[in-house]
């Protein structure tokens, strides 16, 4: 009888246990591990838990948790390749700094720019881009929280590399800290500069072709205001040079209209199919007589691919007429004539006219 209670008490307690294990212990243990992967940043192979209904609750939440943790970070993820989708889709330089100066973001075009492989976030400015003028512009802005602009010019090894930089920093402003960090802009204005260049030239230019021609008929209207009574022979004469000089002015009006219309946003462009082979052509052959009389032979480069383009005809006619008349008025006898047409970027053709001559000086 001893032995029987004996083992009714011990087999109980087993089962007791077990039952105990089974919906408490192991249900813990389970949870327990399903933390863990979950911190670790691992997904779970089930979120079964087997045990009470207190244990399967525990499951369900984990469950839920970590469908809107993996949410977030799909969110986060795409957010981040949207920014860095746009980053390196800008074509200005973009730089964000924090308080202390160190570098938060630099996109493609920044790094380009200063001819740097990787900018790691944390990395101080004057580390990451030795420039003086830069730092000192961020330094400005961060210290007196006001937006800032300059130009910088970056010399590059090789020669008439130089590029020239618009730069706009303006401050990040906390409520609390004040200023919080900067954003930078670089915007490349080197085709700018160069242009405005090129129009300070040609205005001096314009300016010299004019002059010489005024003062030549100014001469002559003030010779025979002096001299009513010139010689008809001399007078002949006098009348003939102001003729061609006028006509010379007049010339180079219309050039000065058409460059005018040409730089105005609001020129009317007549476009059309235009075939380039008979452009070339019909080129060419007005200027037939010129070029057998100073010996000048013209070589065409037209590939097949770029035979046919959009444009106004009439005024890329005029345009190869005056870039034929200076390759004309400026090569040597004998010498050789180019017109070439090119693919460029964007669907773009680059047509040009080079010759063998001294250039114009």
């Amino acid at each position: 009888m001893f032995w029987f209670l004996f083992c009714t008490i011990v087999g109980s307690a087993i089962a007791f246990s077990y039952v105990a294990w089974r919906n408490w212990i192991a249900p813990w243990r389970q949870i327990e591990q399903l933390v863990r992967q979950i911190t670790g940043g691992e997904r779970p192979r089930t979120f079964l838990v087997e045990g009470g209904r207190r244990a399967r609750r525990i499951s369900l939440a984990l469950e839920n948790i970590f469908a809107r943790q993996h949410a977030i970070d799909e969110q986060i993820a795409q957010r981040e390749s949207g920014t860095k989708t746009i980053l390196s889709a800008m074509h200005d330089g973009l730089l964000v700094v924090d308080a202390g100066g160190r570098v938060v973001v630099a996109n493609e075009t920044f790094r380009k720019l200063f001819s740097l492989r990787e900018v790691s976030g944390g990395t101080p400015l004057l580390d990451a881009v030795r420039n003086a003028e830069l730092h000192q512009l961020i330094t400005e802005t961060l210290r007196k929280g006001e937006p800032r602009q300059s130009e910088l010019a970056l010399t590059g090894a090789q020669k008439n590399s130089e590029r020239w930089l618009q730069v706009s920093a303006v401050p990040m402003k906390d409520d609390k800290i004040g200023t919080d960090g900067a954003v930078v802009l670089l915007h490349d204005i080197t085709e700018l500069k160069r242009v405005n260049e090129m129009r300070s030239d040609f205005v001096a230019n314009v300016s010299h072709e004019l002059r010489t021609p005024l003062s030549i008929l100014r001469g002559y209207i003030e010779t025979l205001l002096d001299n009513p009574k010139t010689s008809p022979k001399e007078l002949a004469r006098i009348l003939e040079v102001m003729e061609r000089h006028s006509k010379r002015l007049g010339l180079l009006v219309d050039d000065l209209l058409t460059l005018a219309q040409l730089e105005s946003a609001n020129s009317n462009l007549q476009l059309s199919e235009v075939n380039l082979s008979e452009l070339f052509g019909k080129v060419v052959r007005d200027w037939g007589k010129k070029l057998v009389e100073k010996r000048l032979k013209v070589m065409v480069d037209l590939p097949a691919t770029v035979a046919i383009v959009r444009a106004d005809e009439t005024r890329l006619q005029e345009v190869l007429y005056n870039l034929l008349d200076n390759a004309v008025k400026y090569s040597h006898e004998n010498g050789e004539i180019r017109l070439r047409a090119e693919q460029g970027d964007d669907d773009e053709i680059a047509l040009s006219v080079s010759d063998s001559g001294v250039g114009i000086g």
